[in-house]
């Protein structure tokens, strides 16, 4: 595929890494010439320093031949406009835009879109879509990912395998044959920073980030089994009042149960942010400040979530939650140098922004009747579901006659709402939803499983 990509931040630089890896044909732009150079550098990938919101620029970019433009600049309005310009001028087929400014998103502006208007096809709130993540860890206490798939019928959920787990040193085939009801398969394993797809002998070892895939009304059944299982919080301290704190304070509002206290250092966002909700308390000040944590609640919470949009803020303000309680503590950090410190980091959860973004953008780049896509590891893996159709070369072949190779693993098919449990000797059928595990090698074999040819229509 040809694709443009406008905008040489985490996020755009994340995106380009991913496609060119893949073989695409992949120019990247931004108005920051020290960006570009390091990007292309580093890259197999072309660079154009500029506006990508010039249709000089888009055409240096080669958007008459582009399949896709992806928008991810810093600015909502170069993002838009981009992809009208695409659109209007190049007839660009595929157009993602990165918004964040709320106001872009509210339901009142939904005809904003359309083709008639500002032919958008895909846009992207990366502070939602952050939100979205914090929450439905809170909500699953024991895993450091949770993503549904399938409508929400499974979910992946990534866990930490502890000293007290009981199935550490126990072949992964055997586990199966422990819990044959369980409906859960291991589709991953991240070891010293190293992930692989285990084979039926592989062992689970202490210290391992393991990777499940489960029919959601077994998850906490499964984080029993491995000894995961805690609290949700009660009480939660959210520092940082921007876009993904006031949203994330919003929905735990609607839970009845939960104390919700913010600290926002910034006073016109604090005033802002306690507009904005009903029945949480809003403290304008330093989070860095041992008296404001402890005012806020600190020491008595249960949660504590550092969202500023500053990663030294929110890896200070962590370690010092730490010392003053006993709570949870996750912190959001968006340069990746600092994700290599995570085990030298006293912060139980860390939250890649860069990630969760490009997942959403994966989404809509992977051919075939692939339905959705969340990267791992750093994009060393992605966890994707699929749709079979009858042009698929796995329709009306068992598992074991697919020719699934090893960086490949099954977690589980949906077939009618029904999750069933990959075994060799199950015959996949037309419309089946299928979610695995696919090492970077291997993402263009998945693609050719869910493919669709023109026999189809």
């Amino acid at each position: 595929m040809n694709i443009i990509i406008c905008g040489a931040g985490r996020v755009g630089y994340g995106i380009a890494e991913q496609l060119s890896a893949e073989r695409n044909s992949v120019t990247i732009v931004d108005i920051s010439a020290d960006l570009i150079q390091t990007v292309t550098t580093e890259l197999d990938v072309r660079g154009i320093v500029g506006n990508g919101s010039f249709p000089s620029v888009l055409q240096d970019a080669g958007a008459e031949n582009a399949d896709m433009i992806i928008a991810v600049t810093y600015s909502d309005e170069v993002n838009m406009i981009a992809c009208q310009i695409a659109h209007s001028l190049f007839g660009t087929p595929m157009k993602i835009a990165r918004v964040r400014a709320q106001d872009y998103l509210e339901d009142r502006w939904r005809d904003l879109y359309s083709r008639k208007n500002m032919p958008i096809d895909i846009i992207i709130s990366p502070e939602i879509e952050i939100g979205k993540a914090v929450l439905r860890r809170l909500n699953t206490p024991g895993a450091f990912d949770v993503v549904p798939f399938a409508n929400g019928t499974v979910q992946l959920v990534g866990v930490h395998i502890k000293d007290e787990c009981p199935i550490v040193n126990i072949p992964v085939q055997q586990i199966d044959q422990l819990f044959p009801d369980l409906k859960a398969t291991i589709v991953g394993v991240s070891r010293e920073k190293q992930f692989f797809v285990p084979k039926h002998d592989d062992q689970l070892e202490i210290g391992d980030d393991a990777y499940f895939v489960v029919e959601s009304i077994n998850a906490h059944r499964l984080f029993d089994i491995v000894g995961s299982i805690e609290e949700k919080a009660r009480q939660i301290v959210i520092i940082g009042g921007g876009n993904i704190g006031s949203f994330v304070a919003r929905e735990l509002e609607k839970v009845t149960s939960v104390r919700v206290r913010v600290i926002e250092k910034d006073k016109a966002r604090a005033e802002r942010t306690a507009d904005q909700l009903r029945q949480t308390v809003v403290l304008n000040g330093d989070a860095l400040s041992v008296a404001v944590q402890e005012e806020a609640g600190v020491g008595d919470a249960q949660t504590v979530l550092c969202l500023t949009n500053d990663d030294k803020t929110n890896i200070l303000a962590s370690i010092m939650a730490k010392s003053i309680g006993n709570a949870q503590v996750f912190s959001l950090i968006n340069d990746t140098s600092f994700l290599d410190m995570k085990s030298s980091l006293d912060i139980d959860m860390i939250i890649d922004p860069r990630m969760t973004t490009v997942s959403s953008i994966l989404t809509h780049v992977r051919k075939g009747r692939i339905l959705d896509v969340f990267a791992i590891e750093n994009g060393l893996a992605e966890v994707m579901e699929g749709e079979v159709l009858e042009t698929s070369p796995m329709s009306g072949k068992s598992l074991a006659d697919s020719a699934i190779p090893d960086g490949v693993a099954i977690g589980a098919i949906i077939r009618d709402n029904v999750v069933l449990k990959p075994k060799p000797e199950l015959i996949i059928r037309n419309r089946d939803r299928i979610v695995l595990s696919a090492e970077k090698s291997d993402l263009k074999f998945v693609e050719q499983l869910f493919r669709v040819s023109l026999d189809y229509f």
